[in-house]
């Protein structure tokens, strides 16, 4: 039975088997486990309890009033016949609201509705309301199964923030250097991407420029391409602007990449993955007139990089698991929380760890938040507008920190920063506010 619950609700039955125990008594009552949940309550369960003045010590008086007092402790206890009433309604109420996991909340429902025990009575002393609270925990524990859209909206690439701060520093110093004076040299005015490509591989001993040799690119074939063009029209399919509109794009997406492979600064690799990635400009056609596979050069570029295997990489390539694994083709914050919590290793996994968040109980809420979808998994991974904010933030942090790579901690940082975020509803849920995240970073910076 009890590898259905979750760690919450298990962890409130064992604790209503230990006051049982340390009672001396002879089985483990109802009202034992009423104690246990005012004492394992967090998020919604416990601001229902906090609002009837319900606390451990209090609930504690009334509940010895109805338990037996003996000093004799008893191993093995068992469960009474009115507790097992209880466990088998909580598997009811669990199946009726469309879970294949009894949470806490089911057996929170599950007890203050018991009518064949002394709960109700020690409820009245409090002046509880059991039909309120009912009602709050109905539309917790209620699962939608399906939802064709995703709660946090999905935002155009073109309305992603601007990347001039991201190019500045030695990540790309010389690359666009080199560019402008191309630019200066073919008398345009408007950096394009071949500008771009064509100052990256000029650099001398560079693992991408070697990457790129291998598949039949280098200076002088790229140049001898670019003369061969009749004109500039490919870079051109919006407004004029400093870069061209395709180069606009492509340094968007380069941002983009580079907060999503954890790094704080652009560079060079990031640009071709996203010139490959775009499928747009000069650049672009010219690699695609010599025959390259854009998939596999893009796969050798990141093997390097995946190599150094840093945290945020890791946290994104378990989000979009995650995101598969419900159905979906949409990363939204609630994603990045498990990812930090499947990564197992960062300081943001150790502050969530402190304040007992389980990945297990982590995906049971975001499931019931999120809901199923019903996406093809060949389809590109997306971000919602509320992740690329967060990514946004933690990319800053991670800058104003001068670190060159953005860390968990960042990530975590940014989600307490979207309180409207599903990854700090899912913390509400799970009993954490954004106060205990930033008081446990800050002990974890001390310590270091």
């Amino acid at each position: 039975m009890f590898e259905r619950f979750t760690e919450r609700a298990v962890n409130a039955v064992s604790e209503a088997q230990r006051l049982a125990k340390e009672g001396g008594c002879k089985e483990v009552m109802p009202e034992h486990l009423l104690l246990a949940l005012v004492r394992e309550a967090k998020g919604v369960s416990l601001k229902i309890f906090r609002m009837y003045g319900v606390t451990s010590e209090t609930v504690q008086k009334e509940v010895e009033k109805y338990t037996c007092k003996s000093s004799n402790a008893v191993n093995n206890i068992p469960f009474s016949r009115e507790f097992k009433d209880i466990l088998k309604h909580t598997l009811d109420l669990a199946s009726k609201s469309g879970n294949t996991n009894i949470l806490f909340e089911h057996l929170f429902l599950s007890v203050i509705t018991d009518k064949n025990s002394n709960i109700q009575q020690i409820l009245d002393e409090f002046n509880f309301d059991v039909y309120g609270a009912k009602d709050i925990l109905t539309k917790l524990v209620q699962r939608k199964i399906k939802r064709l859209e995703h709660p946090e909206t999905i935002e155009d690439e073109s309305k992603v923030g601007s990347f001039e701060a991201a190019y500045e520093g030695e990540a790309l110093a010389g690359v666009f250097d080199r560019a402008v004076s191309k630019l200066s040299a073919a008398g345009y005015e408007i950096l394009g991407t071949e500008q771009i490509m064509a100052s990256i591989l000029e650099t001398a001993d560079s693992e991408l420029v070697n990457t790129i040799n291998k598949y039949g690119l280098n200076t002088e074939v790229f140049e001898r391409k670019l003369a061969e063009q009749q004109s500039r029209q490919s870079e051109y399919e919006g407004k004029k602007i400093i870069f061209t509109p395709n180069a606009f794009l492509m340094m968007n997406s380069a941002l983009q990449t580079a907060k999503e492979l954890g790094s704080s600064v652009i560079t060079p690799e990031h640009i071709v993955l996203s010139i490959l990635k775009t499928k747009k400009g000069l650049a672009y056609e010219i690699i695609k007139s010599l025959g390259i596979n854009g998939e596999k050069l893009s796969e050798e570029i990141l093997k390097p990089i995946e190599k150094q295997m840093p945290e945020t990489l890791t946290i994104m390539k378990l989000a979009k698991e995650e995101a598969r694994r419900i159905g979906r083709n949409v990363v939204g914050t609630e994603m990045f929380l498990l990812g930090i919590i499947a990564e197992g290793t960062s300081v943001a996994f150790e502050v969530l760890n402190d304040l007992e968040i389980t990945l297990k109980d982590a995906r049971i809420v975001v499931e019931n938040l999120a809901g199923y979808g019903n996406e093809y998994f060949d389809k590109e991974i997306v971000f919602t507008t509320r992740a690329k904010k967060v990514l946004e933030k933690a990319w800053l942090s991670a800058k104003k920190a001068n670190r060159q790579k953005i860390e968990a901690v960042d990530l975590l940082l940014a989600i307490i920063e979207e309180p409207e975020s599903l990854a700090m509803k899912a913390l509400n849920q799970l009993g954490v506010d954004a106060v205990e995240i930033r008081h446990g970073i800050q002990r974890s910076e001390w310590k270091s």
